[in-house]
């Protein structure tokens, strides 16, 4: 893994770190910084407990040096740029360079220490979801610590007591933080073999979040509370999101973690699978069942397992519709059946982020000819073998190969389906529906009045009582 590293302490001086004592400030470690949004190979420990790392989807997980036993890791909160698919970029609050920030990955029972550096123009603080910690540890600003301030630095150190998918964010001013992409993902491996916890052979990581970026603009509205306009996977958005990359037979875990301010569908199109866990721990076998959708709400971490055994490019999204498009309006009007094509790239030279629906549909959107401000995707987008794919947001794919080696996370390119297993247009003859016959050529038989017309009696009700 490639990192570019920066002298955090040059640039903030010894004032930057006064609350923490001497000793620490002594023993602090160098931050590890990575602006790259590509999915970086799994971190194999070359220290501490071993166990089987996981893969951040377009991210990475942060280094760490072990001290007397005490695992220790270094987090800078900070302003960031990311760029959420080719073509778009936001500036984002972050970690380390990145929004969300490194994957922390520690074993049960490891003594962890966490130093936080501030680099946001205002306080802060770390909550540790879902971990049992001391009180003082929970990072609640005001509750049980003083804010982080700009240009200081804090330690948190506590024993991962449990292992399972958790995450973490502030819990200082959330609703500009969060809303601006602070938050990042945590694994706790077991520490020996567990009967709850199966030994997988892919085990990938993400964060859901959203955004309320206007086109054109690269900064989040932190006031949106529902009407978001870009559904993203660890700050992604289609075709920008990386694909799963496994292997036929390989046993598959997926961890999920919803930042976002609404409920999220996630649905796997040709497996099924188990939720195995939760932020709350493992799940009891005799509680699981087969699902290909599960529902992930505010705040949840969902673990999914299952055996990859059916090879193709097998679509992987929320299943809310809205969910899976990119830059979306809100206030856009239904121009179905009105031919509007010339009129609109009229109207867009004097607004910009002037955006209607195709007058066949929104298919139309995905080869949308009209200009686009800066910055800014085509709300559908994404092109597979075949043509459109006409997806953006929350959309990926699990791709399954036969011959995809063992620890190998590249992308096969596209699945060739074997001759016979495709779906293809039929050229014969096309008979008449039986019932129609049936119904003298009318699918459904109608009644008419004497005249030929259908007389509709209304009846305004005068008061509540006629309702």
């Amino acid at each position: 893994m490639l990192f570019s590293r920066r002298n955090l302490l040059r640039a903030t001086g010894i004032a930057g770190a006064a609350a923490v004592s001497k000793v620490a400030l002594a023993a602090l470690p160098e931050p590890v910084m990575q602006t790259r949004p590509d999915t970086m190979p799994p971190l194999v420990p070359s220290s501490g407990r071993p166990y089987n790392p996981v893969v951040t989807l377009n991210g990475w997980t942060l280094p760490w040096r072990m001290n007397a036993g005490v695992k220790e890791f270094h987090l800078v909160a900070e302003p960031v740029l990311r760029e959420l698919a080719p073509g778009m970029k936001a500036h984002l609050w972050g970690y380390n360079g990145q929004s969300p920030g490194p994957t922390i990955e520690v074993v049960e029972g490891d003594r962890v220490r966490i130093f936080l550096t501030n680099k946001l123009p205002e306080h802060t603080s770390m909550h540790w979801h879902g971990q049992r910690l001391p009180n003082g540890m929970d990072g609640v600003s005001g509750l049980t610590q003083p804010s982080i301030q700009p240009g200081k630095t804090f330690v948190y150190e506590f024993v991962a007591r449990r292992p399972g998918t958790f995450m973490y964010h502030p819990h200082a001013d959330e609703m500009v933080q969060m809303a601006m992409g602070m938050m990042g993902f945590w694994v706790t491996h077991p520490r020996q073999k567990h009967p709850l916890i199966a030994e997988v052979d892919r085990d990938f990581c993400f964060l859901l979040n959203a955004y309320d970026i206007e086109p054109g603009t690269a900064t989040p509205k932190i006031m949106t509370m529902l009407d978001f306009n870009l559904w993203t996977w660890n700050s992604r958005i289609f075709p920008g999101i990386d694909t799963l990359n496994v292997r036929r037979g390989d046993r598959v875990r997926v961890r999920i973690g919803n930042l976002t301010m609404t409920n999220h569908p996630i649905h796997l199109h040709g497996h099924e699978f188990e939720v195995s866990g939760t932020d709350g721990g493992p799940v009891p076998k005799a509680a699981r069942w087969p699902e290909v959708t599960t529902d992930i709400a505010v705040g949840q971490m969902r673990q999914i397992e299952f055996i990859a055994d059916e090879e193709g490019d097998w679509a992987f999204h929320c299943h809310k519709s809205h969910h899976t498009m990119n830059a979306m309006g809100h206030a856009v009007p239904t121009m179905i059946g009105v031919d509007h094509r010339g009129l609109a790239r009229q109207i867009t030279k004097l607004i910009p982020d002037y955006m209607v629906m195709g007058e066949r549909g929104m298919a139309d959107m995905a080869e949308m000819e009209m200009p686009l401000p800066d910055n800014t995707i085509p709300m559908m987008t994404g092109a597979g073998p075949f043509g459109s794919v006409e997806m953006g947001g929350m959309f990926s794919m699990l791709k399954v190969r036969r011959n995809q080696k063992p620890g190998d996370y590249g992308n096969p390119g596209w699945f060739r389906q074997p001759t016979g297993t495709q779906a293809f247009e039929w050229a014969g003859a096309l008979a008449e529906p039986a019932r129609f016959k049936a119904e003298g050529g009318r699918a459904m038989p109608g009644r008419q009045a004497p005249s030929g017309e259908i007389e509709v009696n209304v009846r305004k009700p005068g008061g509540h009582a006629g309702h």
